[in-house]
Parts: C-alpha cells; structure tokens; sequence
C-alpha cells in the first residue's frame, strides 16, 4: 500500500500520520495507486448543443442545469459500479472496469448508458417546461485494455489513459441525440445479452475511415450472453448420473437439493443447461434465476427473479401478472398473497400492506412460499446460479426454503465458486457436486470438436489445450477469439488456420473474469500474487521475502488461484490455471515487470552463489524479460556450458537463446559479430551430438559472419567431433 504524499482533493501536502487534509478537510485514504492495465469500457455522456443552451438561458442557469445532470448520471454509475473518471463542462467520462476489475464491465455500462438517458429525458421535461429548450444527451461506449492508475503527485486523481478512452468519445460523437453507441468491441462482449441495432459505419472526429458501431436498443432480463452455438457436454458422465439420479428420487416425491461448485469457466452453468434439458425432456418444469454481481446490494433481487418465473409473469405488466397469481388459485384479499406480490414488483398501488419491520416481512413470505412449496404435487427443477453473488435477504429467504425440499418433489440446483461460504453452500442433506478440470484427453476432445479435423490446426489445437488447462469455457472463448481475429477461418467444427505460428493470448472475457477475482484481494495477497506471477509458474516464499514482498497466500490457496505443492519447512506453490499468472502478470506495466525480472535474477544469484552456473539459465531467463540483453547473453551462455556434459538438449536450448538475443541487439552494439558467432560455433560443434545436421544454412551463416568479422579460423566438422 503506497502512502498518500499529497491530499488527493486539493493536492496539499500531507502530514505524516495524518488522517484529514490541513487544507481542505479531505479524509486521508491509503490507496495503492500504483498504474496497471485493466480491461474497462469507458462512457462519454455529452449534451448537444451545450453552447446553445448556454447561449440561450445564461451561464448560472446552465450550470444549475449541468450540476443536476452530473448528479444525476453520477448517482447512475454508482448504481452499477462504475467510477466517474471526469466532469467535462458538459458532459461526463465514467470508467467501468478499474480501480476493482468488473467481469461484467461492459453489461454494467450498456446498464448505466441507457439509465442515464432516462435520468436525462426526466431533466429535458423539467428544462423544456422551465426554459423552453430541448436537453439531449450523446452517450458512447467502448471497451478495451487501458492504463489505470494515478497521475502525478498532484490532485489529478485516479483516471485511466489509453487509445480506447478516445474511441469511446469518438462513439459518443456519432451516437445520434437521445441515443447510446457501442463500438465493435462493446457490441462483441454484449451480444446476447443487450439488443443492438444493426452495423453501421459512422464518421468519428480525427479518424479518416468509417469506423463500425452498433445502437444499444435496451438489455434483457438476462444479462448475460446466450444464444452461441454450443458445442457438445464433454466429460461430466458421473455429475450427469448423479444428478439423474436425483431427478428420478424427486419425480417419486423425495427432493433434493445439489450443490455444484467450481472455479469460473469449468462448467456449472453448462451443467445446470444441461440438467435443465434432460429435465425438459421428461416434461419436467425448469424454472432458473441468475444472479449478478450488480445487483448483490438489491434485496429480494434473486428470489424476486425466481417466483416471477415460477409464477409465468415475466415480461407482463403488474395488472396482468396480478391477474395471472389469482388465477392460480390464491386469494386476492390475503394479506400474504399482496405481500408476496409485492415482492414480485407486481404490487397493487391501491392495496395498503401489512406494517411490519423487514425481518417479519422476510419471515412471513418465507413461512407461505414454504407452505405453497409442501402443497406441489408436480415435479419441478429450480436452478439457481451463481450465489456468490446473491444479495443477502435473498440468500436468507432461499436458505428457508431449501429446508422443506426433501419433502417436496422439487429439485434445486444452486452453483457457487469455491470463495463461497454463505448459508447456501452450508444446507442440510444437501448434495455437493465440485467440478475439476478435464482430463487432458477429455481437454482435447473437446478442442478437436470445436476446430475440426483439418490438419492446419492441429499445432494450434495442442496449444489452445495447454493453455485452457482443462477448463472449459477458456477452451471456447480461446477458439472464438482466434476465430474473430481472422487466426481461425471457416465454421465451428471445420476451421482451417491461416497462421503458421499464432500467439494464443487471454481473450478479454477471460481476462476480465480473473483479474475480477484478483482485485477483490487483500492487497497484500495481490501483490503476493503480482510478484509471484513474475518468479515463474512454480515459487517458494524464501524469494518473495528477498524481493521485499510480505507473502500472504492463505487467500490464495482458498480462493483456488494458488495450489501447494510441497508441505516442508520450504513450502512451494504453483498457480491453479497458467491463465491465472498470465493475467496477473499482464496486469503489471512492462516497465514494473522489468524492474522486478531484474531483482528476481540478483535474489536468485545471491541466494545461493555456490550454485550460479546451476541457476544459470533461469537467471538468464529473467534477465532477458528484463530487457537486460548484453546480461542475459552472458547467462546465457554459462548455462550452456554447465549442461554441456549434463545435459546437451538443454545446452542447445541456451545457445539457441543466446543466438537469438545477439540477433536482436542493434547493428552499433559493441561485439555484436562477435557474440552471433560464438553460439553459432558452439551449434554446429555439437551438432553431431543431437543428431543435426552441419551442413547447410547454419553453417553458410557461420562462415559468413567469420568472413565478416575477418577472422579465419578451422571450421568446425562433425565428422571431426568439433
């Protein structure tokens, strides 16, 4: 945690210990305000025609005007979670996505877009009968990677820098008065959970070509994305009987309630779907609510969600779904039925409630919702996903009722990751199913099916595997990304690769989704965390502590981001997914990263000098990502040298590093010929003995750079042992 030197709201230099600004009264908060990339969208709001306005009503009324509209749209990025980056004069900037990572940052922002245009036709009326002028608003989004952090030392704040803040502004520039604009990017990751307008190509200010966007028309129930082709259930055979199993002791009366647990992306949700199906498919009624990380503040948010589709009213009007509940037999004059329609947001404005604190309120409702689930003859399925994001009264209502199931003919599924430990993680009788990685076979299938069986991809698909590391949805977010970006060419099922060598990199989905879990981290244990990342795939906390980093990683461990390996008086630890280090790693400015590979290869070198030329390869390794070329070189090099008569596959490995590095340094570096030509000399001398061949372009590069250089020497000669 870095110390605030400077108040942040009026940049007065701050005591030591201080726990309010001598100059403004500000309070004094401790903010790790160390700059980072983080995947955001960023909103530009902006009124039309503000200087006409002005013009028109005088500068004191206009800035009445903009002070309600910055509050109002304010109080809406709030709601969702976003951070107002900037007043522009006439118009706001809000960042969703950092400080704290959102995985669902672009749904929270199509949200707040479309709230602050209703917050602004409510001020146009108020305006249009004040002042006799019409208020519109521009709204454009775009999301993206960017640079988040503090700027200077000053009060400039926390903000975020990056070509995609400008293409965001450039959106709301093209959006049409009253309207929202997406870029492409936004319109990717909210497809299926927004309705858009088709594609357009709009003008944006600075940029010559057309540039494609999509309308925000409005957002489903459902925020998430649904509708892609999916491809079929791979392994899951056990959890499927399980759960059949269940389904069958629920048909004859006996419910249960299941559990199922997981990390993100290895498949509880595709395992629900397919529940639901196989429910489906004997004429079993499925009913789901889903939880969202926006709404975890909502009371009543979650279950609300589930009766409304338990009860068939979703998408009607409240007259109509009151209609509908009376229709099913329950007593309109009931002071419980008013009460549970309530809750329904379905409530009749005429019908005076019962006045009770919220606790009885929650108590009755859970009492007659339990009462009318004893009475179901009819086999049903509810689903609901993802709790660890359920909002607490719900959780407290549904952990009730999970209490009468095994009495009912219901059957409940409930999914969570593993950092959950509410109440309805902990339901008696209940069974838990914990979902583990595919097995590498299992991994492959599923890649197999999902790139088809042209031989272009096979080198790709063997990648793809080794990154996803057996879960699921990174499989398939990995293969969509490839396919958007043109790596992948055809169809699902029967893709051809058009790139030799493709780089398989986080997709933004997936980053968003870990750097989320990252961010709700103790600092502490993000730094762990964020310097471990660096170390390598496997650490030990003796080098943390000589990096200078207080390792914490009980959290760690519980939150399944780090495994332990070995349980001795040196504990060891390897990330649980490769994508977990590499989000954590690209989350750090090169220029930190640089900084720390430095300090990683002198604390390994002066943690055991006895052993350097051991080390030296990994020291080497982290040289090199340090940028540190001429060091690295060296290391290089020795490590060659110690593996030769130990391990000549590894001693290859190094020269062919050291090869590459002296290639890259510029044509002015001193000994540049020199450097290229000693692990060329050492290649082919050893070619004999990994079973290469000398002859050819190796060695006519050798030769020429000798000749170069104006050397002449015995050329090297298999057949001559050196």
């Amino acid at each position: 945690m870095t110390a605030a030197t400077a108040c942040r709201t009026c940049g007065t230099e701050l005591r030591e210990g201080a726990r309010f600004c001598d100059g403004c009264g500000a309070p004094v908060t401790e903010r790790d305000a160390h700059a980072e990339y983080k995947q955001v969208t960023v909103l530009f709001a902006d009124v039309v025609h503000s200087m006409d306005i002005a013009s028109a009503v005088g500068a004191e009324r206009l800035r009445e005007i903009m002070a309600d509209l910055a509050d109002r749209c304010a109080a809406v990025v709030e709601r969702y979670g976003g951070t107002v980056d900037k007043f522009t004069g006439d118009g706001i900037m809000a960042v969703f996505g950092a400080p704290v990572a959102l995985e669902d940052h672009p749904v929270r922002a199509c949200l707040t877009a479309l709230g602050v245009q209703e917050e602004a036709k409510r001020l146009a009326a108020d305006v249009k009968n004040r002042d006799g002028i019409a208020l519109r608003l521009r709204v454009g989004l775009n999301s993206g990677q960017v640079i988040a952090g503090e700027i200077g030392s000053g009060p400039f704040g926390y903000t975020a820098i990056g070509e995609q803040v400008g293409m965001a502004q450039r959106m709301e520039s093209a959006a049409p008065p009253g309207e929202v604009m997406l870029s492409e990017s936004t319109a990717r990751l909210v497809e299926g959970a927004a309705s858009l307008g088709e594609v357009e190509l709009v003008q944006t200010r600075g940029a010559e070509e057309l540039v494609p966007a999509r309308r925000l028309l409005g957002m489903g129930e459902r925020h998430r994305p649904a509708g892609r082709a999916e491809s079929n259930l791979v392994g899951r055979r056990w959890e499927m009987a399980a759960v059949e199993g269940l389904l069958d002791r629920a048909t004859d009366g006996h419910g249960a309630v299941v559990g199922v647990v997981g990390s993100p992306g290895i498949g509880k949700s595709r395992l629900a779907r397919e529940v639901a199906a196989m429910a489906g498919r004997r004429g079993v009624e499925v009913f789901t609510a889903f939880c969202e990380s926006h709404t975890s503040q909502v009371p009543f948010h979650a279950v609300a969600r589930l009766f409304r589709t338990a009860t068939g009213i979703e998408g009607l009007d409240a007259p109509a779904a009151r209609a509908v509940i009376r229709a099913q037999g329950f007593d309109a004059e009931s002071e419980d039925v008013m009460l549970f329609e309530d809750l329904l947001g379905i409530g009749d404005p005429e019908a005076e409630l019962p006045r009770i604190d919220p606790d009885a309120r929650r108590r009755r409702l859970t009492a007659w919702v339990n009462a009318a689930a004893l009475a179901t003859k009819t086999p049903v399925v509810y689903v609901v996903e993802d709790v660890h994001w359920i909002d607490e009264v719900s959780e407290s209502m549904l952990a009730d009722f999970l209490t009468v199931i095994p009495q009912t003919p219901l059957l409940t599924i409930v999914t969570y990751r593993p950092e959950y430990r509410g109440a309805l993680a902990q339901v008696l009788g209940a069974q838990t199913l914990a979902l583990a990685p595919l097995s590498d076979p299992e991994t492959a299938a599923l890649v197999s099916e999902l790139l088809g069986p042209d031989p272009s991809v096979g080198e790709l698909g063997q990648t793809i595997a080794e990154r996803a590391a057996g879960t699921p949805f990174f499989v398939e977010e990995i293969v969509r990304e490839l396919a958007e970006q043109g790596v992948l060419q055809g169809k699902l099922g029967a893709y051809i690769s058009t790139a030799e060598a493709a780089e398989v990199s986080v997709p933004a989905t997936l980053q968003a989704t870990i750097a989320a879990r990252i961010d709700r981290l103790d600092p502490k244990a993000k730094r762990t965390l964020s310097a471990a990342a660096v170390v390598g795939s496997r650490f030990g906390l003796d080098l943390l502590t000589r990096l200078g980093v207080e390792p914490e990683v009980a959290d760690l461990v519980a939150g399944q981001l780090i495994d332990q390996v070995t349980f001795t008086r040196q504990p060891e630890y390897v990330f649980h997914h490769p994508l977990i280090r590499a989000v954590a790693y690209e989350a750090q400015l090169k220029s930190d990263r640089a900084e720390l590979h430095r300090r990683v290869a002198a604390a390994i070198e002066q943690r055991e000098p006895d052993s350097a030329e051991e080390n030296a390869a990994l020291i080497a390794r982290h040289l090199e990502a340090a940028g540190d070329l001429h060091a690295a070189y060296g290391w290089h090099m020795r490590a060659a040298t110690w593996a030769t008569n130990r391990d000549i596959a590894a001693a290859r490995l190094s020269w062919e590093r050291a090869r590459t590095i002296a290639d890259a340094l510029p044509a002015e570096a001193p000994d540049r010929i020199a450097m290229r030509i000693a692990p060329r000399t050492m290649l082919c001398g050893i070619a004999w003995r990994v079973h290469m061949s000398v002859a050819g372009a190796r060695f006519d590069e050798l030769r020429e750079l000798c000749t170069a250089a104006g050397e002449r020497r015995r050329w090297p000669s298999p057949w001559r042992g050196w």
